[in-house]
């Protein structure tokens, strides 16, 4: 069995990357540098080496080019012609001969000039020599440039080629466009052919496979063919009369009998007449398709005068193999690839009278007779008359019986036929959930409740651990309610006092670590972009303040001293004549111990519960408020100001290895 597989042919590189290719191979293969104290012999062999090997390189790939395309006149027929429709078969051979002409030019330069560099009588002489063999080797390659451009679409196209195997069992469906022959093509393989209810949808041949009595079948969809002439026909109709001049398959004639493919019967029998020459010696049958639109017996007499006309003629191929005529029942079916009415006997015909052909075939050649001299049938004799018939034991009968009164358990595809077919039917995965009561099966199961997972507090023993953890809860409780009578009860009112200001103390040192603590990104600053309005201003906290009926200065004043800029100013808390003083590192202790104290004082703020004079708040819940309040206006923006381009990034640092560029000689200590 011949296979061709023309997806295995080497890309063809076009002519500046062939150069590129031959002569960086040439560069990293052959030594680059000629030393001082070579002789003129050895400066010799080093330059015939350099122009040797680029001639083999060059000679290896085109080489490999002209022997990997298929030769025309050595392949089969079919692939010969269909080469010839797609490509032309003159340009084709026209580029692999410039492919070869260029491999014999290029192998006369390499020779002419490894005899002149065996004369080269200075390194100058013999570079020189050696660069105009390689320069006029790359030439000849650029000259080629158009013919390998050429092939390499060629090879492209050929890659999408379908596999077809000329000598095997194969079923080849033919007729006008638009007639169902994707269709039945689709129903009896697993090909999956483009169907649309528009002409030439097909427009190149498509192979699937088929099995009939454990043998396997080609079945090859063609594209639609006109009744016209035959030098008016497209490349895609001469692709179909290819298939049917060379390959040896039975030829299923599409017909449409109801007309809405456009064509009637009479044109589709005119297309019959006209290519029925190249069914000559192949098993044909006639399909007379889209019976569900139009039945056989409903056509006009005309063209039922035409059937018939077809039938004769395929009657009479069926005589020239020499079969049997039974009522013209094997050479005209009627299927309708909608419905799949009639489809599989359609198939099952078609694929019968070619294996009944080619053991025909077979069994007329020579080699039969070597065959059967190896073949022997052994027949058993019959030792006495006694008649034995067949035995069956009375339980296997009666098992059986059993099995077939059983009711067979219903599948899913069983249930899904019932109830309205596939896009009706929806089945259900909780059918078989094992469930104290059958209702509960079709429950909604909640996947996310409260932003919880549900499936995450899934325990059998759930409603036990929440008992345990109420009564839990309520020992806490009372052992924190002893623990507040004990503290109000035992302690004096200068302990307690005491431990308030303790509470005091603590809750300050918690807030500095968290001042010290949080970073930039954790206390983003609000962009100008975002308040363009100027709505929080401290006049407008003025105003608003002076409607409630309480003294903004101070507030005001603490505002603006927040908003300033650090700057360096001499404090007049502490002493003026020392700050007279010409003692740069006097001044300079005292600056950063004032700046240091007045950084503590300015930290250690009292906590938000407690109410300190001046602040301007009527009550300690006041204050609260105004602090949540404070918090929430603030939570929108601080979610805006994230960290943008403007904000300081510090990069990866690059490592010295991938940038200190190479290191010089004897410079092999990395560290």
């Amino acid at each position: 069995m011949v296979q061709y597989n023309f997806k295995k042919i080497t890309r063809v590189p076009t002519g500046k990357d062939f150069v590129d290719i031959v002569l960086s191979r040439t560069q990293r293969q052959t030594p680059t540098v000629v030393h001082k104290g070579y002789a003129i012999n050895r400066i010799r062999q080093f330059y015939m080496r350099k122009v040797k090997f680029t001639q083999t390189n060059f000679h290896e790939k085109l080489s490999t080019i002209i022997e990997e395309f298929p030769r025309l006149d050595d392949i089969h027929p079919f692939y010969g012609d269909l080469l010839h429709v797609l490509y032309n078969k003159d340009h084709y051979k026209l580029a692999l001969g410039q492919i070869n002409t260029a491999r014999n030019l290029i192998g006369k330069i390499a020779k002419d000039y490894v005899k002149l560099l065996k004369y080269g009588d200075s390194l100058y002489r013999c570079k020189a020599l050696k660069v105009a063999a390689l320069g006029r080797m790359c030439t000849v390659t650029k000259r080629i440039g158009p013919s390998l451009a050429y092939l390499e679409q060629i090879r492209q196209h050929m890659a999408r080629l379908p596999s077809i195997d000329p000598n095997t069992r194969t079923v080849l469906i033919c007729g006008y466009p638009n007639v169902g022959k994707s269709s039945f093509m689709n129903k009896i393989t697993r090909a999956d052919v483009d169907v649309q209810p528009y002409a030439f949808t097909t427009k190149s041949l498509f192979v699937g496979h088929t099995d009939y009595k454990y043998l396997r079948y080609q079945v090859i969809d063609t594209p639609g063919i006109l009744d016209r002439p035959f030098e008016d026909r497209n490349i895609i109709e001469m692709c179909s009369i290819t298939a049917l001049a060379h390959l040896r398959a039975a030829v299923l004639f599409f017909l449409d009998i109801s007309g809405s493919c456009g064509y009637t019967i009479a044109q589709q029998a005119a297309l019959f007449h006209s290519i029925k020459s190249l069914f000559m010696n192949k098993p044909l049958i006639i399909v007379c398709n889209k019976t569900d639109l139009q039945s056989l017996e409903g056509i006009p007499e005309d063209d039922k005068k035409l059937v018939e006309e077809m039938k004769s003629e395929a009657l009479k191929t069926l005589i020239g193999q020499g079969g049997e005529v039974r009522d013209g029942a094997e050479v005209l079916l009627t299927m309708s690839t909608l419905t799949e009415e009639g489809v599989m006997n359609v198939k099952n015909a078609a694929c019968e009278r070619l294996l009944d052909q080619r053991v025909e075939i077979k069994m007329k050649s020579k080699k039969i007779n070597e065959c059967l001299n190896r073949f022997h049938v052994a027949v058993p004799k019959p030792r006495d008359h006694k008649e034995r018939p067949i035995c069956i034991p009375q339980a296997v009968l009666e098992a059986k019986a059993k099995e077939a009164a059983k009711d067979k358990r219903k599948l899913e595809r069983d249930l899904e036929e019932e109830n309205g077919g596939a896009g009706v039917y929806s089945a259900s995965l909780k059918k078989h959930y094992l469930l104290e009561n059958d209702e509960w099966k079709e429950d909604n199961m909640p996947e996310i409740l409260d932003g919880h997972n549900v499936y995450d507090f899934v325990d059998p023993d759930i409603l036990q651990r929440l008992e345990e953890l109420e009564k839990e809860e309520g020992l806490l409780q009372e052992q924190e309610g002893d623990e507040e009578e004990m503290d109000v009860e035992e302690l004096t009112p200068q302990q307690q006092q005491e431990l308030a200001e303790i509470r005091r103390k603590k809750s300050i040192l918690i807030r500095e670590h968290r001042i010290k603590k949080s970073t930039a990104e954790s206390r983003p600053i609000v962009p100008r972009k975002f308040d363009k309005d100027r709505k929080f201003t401290s006049e407008r906290m003025g105003r608003q303040l002076s409607s409630v009926g309480l003294d903004p200065s101070k507030a005001i004043d603490r505002a603006r001293s927040k908003s300033r800029g650090r700057k360096r100013e001499r404090s007049s808390d502490h002493g003026g004549d020392e700050m007279d003083v010409d003692n740069d590192g006097s001044n300079k202790k005292l600056r950063l111990r004032s700046l240091s104290q007045s950084g503590l004082r300015s930290r250690s703020r009292p906590p938000m519960n407690e109410l300190v004079p001046g602040e301007g708040y009527k009550d300690s819940a006041m204050k609260i408020k105004a602090f949540k309040m404070g918090w929430d206006s603030g939570k929108k923006r601080n979610k805006e100001a994230r960290k943008g381009e403007g904000d300081r990034v510090i990069p990866t640092l690059r490592p010295k290895h991938l940038y200190s560029g190479k290191r010089g000689k004897g410079k092999t200590q990395r560290r």
